[in-house]
């Protein structure tokens, strides 16, 4: 095993993070793949050296190791340790799910999903629709009616691609597998197969309504229940209601995200909400009863006498619901206090009477703030 620095092979830093180790490495192979590099010796190195590095930094028990002791720390004990990768074809089986990602291989997305190359039953995939509502939805919840354009099954031919009365023929060039093997030097590679495009079946007489497809575009319209009391972000699932499946397979999901509007009179921090109201100078030292708005109407605001400007005043119970159905959140309205920047004399002469009483110094004359 070469002892190059096993950061350096990756061209990482020290202190780089699980997924950056993964992202450099999945580069790595795809520059070095014995695929794109059939022959090249150097290529084939490289590409064990990596796997070699990924397998010891990609694992953090064995990079708490790495970093305390180096190369020594997996000298004794073989691969089982770490001695490298000698031969292809154990990369291939240790990391077949990152190669899955760019090579066709390793383990299809999405639970109980099987590859579509596959002769059988293959679950349709899962979509997302991004759905708009206001800030009043999310207090309410609503029912709302979505639509969209996605694929399912042909109903003329049951997804077979074949006419009424005929059926599929099995492949002869794959046997049905969907994927020819060609050897390459030590190592085999799979691709899929270009007489039946992965399918493992050849279809001699195309059904007249998909062509020989098996597919068909659909327009679905659907109601989904928006509970009170999501965020932008939240996904609900709709069990079903995705892309039908293939070959008889189920359908896939609908995850519907939600994107609540920008409101112009409201945050959201969590289940509260924060706005805003101005008061006058003797509002704010009297106090008062002012009407303001909530997201579902008009409330009493209560100011206590001495309000300052930057205080925060709470309305119980309008705010946002819990999706638990544990309480509801407040709104509170920040205080602005807005000063006069002209009196009339009236109010001037009774103002300057108040200083006078509580023995405050105030400017006089017609240069002061209410000249």
């Amino acid at each position: 095993m070469s002892n190059q620095d096993f950061y350096e092979i990756l061209g990482v830093p020290r202190d780089a993070d699980q997924d950056t180790i993964k992202k450099a490495y999945r580069r790595l192979a795809m520059q070095f793949h014995p695929d794109k590099n059939p022959g090249n010796q150097e290529a084939e190195a490289k590409f064990k050296a990596a796997a070699s590095a990924y397998e010891i930094l990609g694992d953090p028990e064995k990079r708490s190791k790495y970093d305390r002791f180096g190369h020594a720390a997996f000298q004794n004990g073989g691969r089982g340790g770490h001695g490298g990768f000698q031969d292809v074809e154990d990369i291939f089986a240790s990391f077949g799910d990152i190669f899955g990602d760019f090579f066709g291989g390793g383990a299809a997305r999405g639970a109980g999903r099987r590859s579509r190359s596959s002769t059988g039953p293959a679950r349709g995939s899962d979509l997302r629709y991004v759905c708009e509502i206001t800030l009043k939805d999310v207090i309410n919840g609503l029912e709302k009616d979505i639509e969209f354009d996605t694929e399912e099954s042909c109903k003329t031919c049951s997804g077979t691609g074949a006419k009424e009365g005929s059926r599929p023929e099995t492949c002869a060039t794959c046997r049905g597998a969907g994927q020819v093997v060609t050897s390459q030097g030590f190592f085999s590679v799979a691709t899929t197969c270009p007489a039946c495009r992965g399918s493992g079946q050849i279809v001699r007489n195309p059904c007249g309504s998909c062509s020989g497809l098996g597919r068909a575009k659909t327009h679905r319209k659907i109601r989904v229940s928006i509970p009170a009391g999501v965020d932008n972000g939240t996904q609900l699932r709709v069990t079903g209601e995705g892309e039908g499946g293939y070959r008889g397979g189920p359908p896939g999901d609908l995850y519907v995200q939600i994107q609540v509007a920008e409101d112009e009179r409201f945050e959201r921090h969590g289940l509260d909400l924060l706005g805003h109201v101005k008061i006058s100078y003797l509002q704010a030292l009297l106090g008062a009863e002012l009407e303001v708005e909530t997201v579902e109407g008009e409330s009493q605001l209560h100011i206590p006498p001495g309000t300052a400007s930057g205080e925060r005043l709470r309305i119980e119970k309008t705010g946002i619901p819990s999706l638990r159905g544990s309480g509801r959140g407040s709104t509170f309205y920040e205080v602005e206090v807005e000063i006069p920047r002209k009196l009339k004399k009236e109010e001037e002469k009774l103002l300057r009477e108040i200083a006078k009483i509580r023995g405050e110094s105030v400017q006089t004359g017609k240069k002061g703030l209410f000249s």
